[in-house]
């Protein structure tokens, strides 16, 4: 049975479970119809035997006082009827309400996909789906780092309980996209088109998440009303990031001297990137601050969330150069004891000699590739073909660091540039990561049959992080910026990241926004009338 095959019967014995609490309840409900039918105050040593009918057994029922014995049957005739329309009653209300919560509770609408849809638009739109509720979560996320850095902690904590509902939905839509990939040459066509259906369902209720705590977001936030504290705090974090972009192309610098070129390949551009993306946040800001000195708030509201997206990225990118720096020194920590832990594995000696000859001559080498071959290098399976975890902290540590790197790497490749990139390089990210969280927690013992151990989830993440990124590196090589004005300004870069978007859904005005909290049908709920 396929995957998708054993979701659906997890699903009929979810449906098996109400059906039995509901019997339970009924029966609870005849006997307190019972009870209430019954005279109360009954002499507890008195009974009397009361038959159905022929042949049916006795049945001791409790008699009150002064009851005489022919009143029994007359009795049982009556709690009968009364107890059958009780529990009919009962039952009908508690199907009523257990429907009206369903209804009430439900994430994704009842008829989201009309059924005579053909296949291959709902596979095209389960595509867009994905890359539009994904665009959503992250730029969410974003503004409301900025909610939390003004308001506190607290204001925030309703829109991210929301956030972190949609991204719930959203992950489990990708995880079924990833399943679809894996199998489509498996899958029946029924199959193959009810996850298709679950893919578009989820993402819609993701975005509905979002879309409906963007009013009561944006109240808090009052930037068309009294935008000058969100103003001074993005002014405050552009300071700071001015000299971290600084710091952090030498940094860059010392990554090429000290080790292989390949090394810093995953952040080669990322200073670069970062000046655009604050070129383009010091005209947004001062653009900002003219449209206050005017009295327009409405043009200064999207100009100052324009130049926050932008800082947010500048952000992402420059710490993903520090944070790279570490790795790789951790690695040139790790090596020696991967090394050790590696050569206790005869399939590993070809690998550990290459590395041991690399680190030991006078060359730049990349520790964190070194660290990726010879984690490739140890067998995961045992020979009684189960998930096998080699022995050695070191080797656990690597396989764990390798991972978190190629993860992190294509996360920031895809949040940075993710109006360019598609519903492949995304799908690749998130099953990483869950591969990720997996290794991260200790995967289940070998033999479980619960999925592999933890150096075989951190070897799974790393390669599908690979693919993600070299997805998204094909998108953004084939990516072309919407051709609707002049892109100077560093606007170009903000297009490429997805702070600002091109128009909308039907969109004839060509006008930009930038992108908000929020799901697919607010998320450009602010636009101005002159290009940003």
């Amino acid at each position: 049975m396929s995957s998708l095959g054993r979701r659906r019967v997890g699903g009929a014995s979810r449906h098996l479970r109400a059906r039995a609490a509901l019997a339970v309840f009924g029966g609870a409900a005849a006997l307190g119809w019972l009870c209430m039918v019954l005279p109360l105050g009954a002499d507890p040593g008195g009974t009397e035997q009361v038959r159905a009918g022929p042949g049916a057994s006795a049945v001791a029922s409790p008699a009150g006082p002064g009851e005489e014995a022919g009143d029994g049957p007359v009795t049982a005739d009556l709690v009968l009827p009364v107890a059958a329309a009780g529990t009919a009653g009962a039952a009908a209300v508690y199907a009523r309400v257990r429907r009206r919560r369903r209804t009430m509770s439900r994430t994704t609408p009842a008829a989201a996909v009309e059924p005579d849809v053909p296949s291959a638009e709902l596979e095209r739109r389960g595509r867009r789906l994905l890359v539009e509720t994904d665009d959503s979560v992250r730029t969410s996320a974003e503004e409301l780092a900025f909610v939390a850095g003004c308001h506190g902690d607290g204001a925030a904590r309703p829109f991210a309980r929301a956030l972190e509902s949609a991204r719930g939905e959203l992950a489990a839509a990708f995880r079924l996209r990833q399943l679809l990939d894996d199998a489509a040459d498996r899958l029946s066509a029924e199959d193959g088109r009810r996850a298709l259906t679950e893919i578009v369902e989820r993402c819609a209720g993701a975005g509905r998440r979002l879309d409906a705590q963007a009013p009561a977001f944006d109240q808090l936030r009052a930037l068309e009303r009294d935008p000058v504290g969100a103003l001074e705090y993005a002014e405050d974090r552009f300071q700071e990031l001015t000299d971290r972009v600084r710091r952090a192309g030498g940094a860059l610098i010392g990554l090429g001297e000290r080790y292989a070129p390949g090394a810093s390949r995953p952040v080669a551009d990322h200073v670069g990137q970062a000046r655009e993306r604050l070129v383009f946040a010091t005209s947004q800001l001062n653009r900002t601050r003219q449209a206050l000195g005017r009295g327009d708030l409405a043009t200064a509201a999207p100009r100052l969330r324009a130049a926050e997206g932008a800082v947010h990225q500048a952000d992402a990118l420059v710490t993903a150069v520090d944070r790279l720096a570490d790795e790789l020194a951790a690695a040139v920590a790790l090596l020696p004891g991967t090394l050790d832990d590696a050569a206790a594995h005869r399939t590993a000696d070809g690998v550990v000699a290459d590395v041991r000859r690399e680190t030991a001559a006078d060359e730049p080498y990349d520790p964190l590739d070194a660290l990726r071959r010879l984690v490739g290098a140890v067998p995961g399976v045992g020979a009684d073909g189960l998930p096998h975890e080699p022995d050695g902290a070191a080797l656990r540590a690597a396989a764990l660091l390798v991972a978190d790197s190629a993860v992190a790497a294509a996360r920031d490749l895809v949040t940075t540039r993710r109006g360019a990139v598609g519903s492949e390089a995304r799908t690749r990210l998130a099953e990483a990561e869950r591969h990720l969280v997996r290794a991260r927690d200790g995967a289940p013992p070998p033999g479980s049959g619960r999925g592999g151990s933890p150096l075989a989830e951190a070897r799974r993440a790393g390669l599908l992080a690979g693919q993600a990124r070299e997805s998204a590196e094909q998108d953004v090589r084939s990516y072309e910026a919407p051709d609707d004005g002049p892109l100077g300004d560093g606007l170009g870069a903000a297009l490429l990241g997805g702070v600002l978007l091109a128009g909308g859904p039907g969109s004839t005005d060509g006008l930009r926004g930038p992108a908000c909290y929020g799901g697919p049908a607010t998320r450009r709920r602010r636009t101005v009338a002159d290009r940003l």
